[in-house]
C-alpha cells in the first residue's frame, strides 16, 4: 500500500487501507455488503489528513485549486469553441 500525503498519517491510512481491501474482496465483491463498515477508519485518515494539510498551509492552496477548476462544475457550463480551418 501506498504511503499517506502526510507521513504522521500513515498509521490511519494503513489501517484504512487494510480494512477497505478486507472488505472489498470478502464481502462487496461477494454481495454481502450492506454497508462499508471502513468508514470510520476513513473519517480517522480523513481528519489526520485534513490537519496535517492545514498545519502545512497547504488547505488554502487547496481551496483555492477547488475554486478554479470549473471543468466539472454544472454550475459553470463550457463555452464551445469555434475551430476554423483553412486551406
Amino acid at each position: 500500500m501506498s504511503a499517506s500525503l502526510a507521513t504522521e498519517c500513515n498509521e490511519a491510512k494503513e489501517r484504512y487501507d487494510s480494512c477497505f481491501l478486507k472488505w472489498y474482496s470478502e464481502k462487496f465483491l461477494k454481495g454481502n455488503a450492506s454497508s462499508d463498515e471502513c468508514a470510520p477508519l476513513f473519517h480517522d485518515y480523513q481528519s489526520c489528513l485534513t490537519r496535517a494539510l492545514k498545519d502545512k498551509g497547504l488547505d488554502k492552496m487547496i481551496e483555492e485549486a477547488r475554486k478554479g477548476n470549473n471543468d466539472n462544475d454544472p454550475s459553470h457550463p463550457r463555452q464551445k469553441c469555434a475551430f476554423t480551418t483553412t486551406h
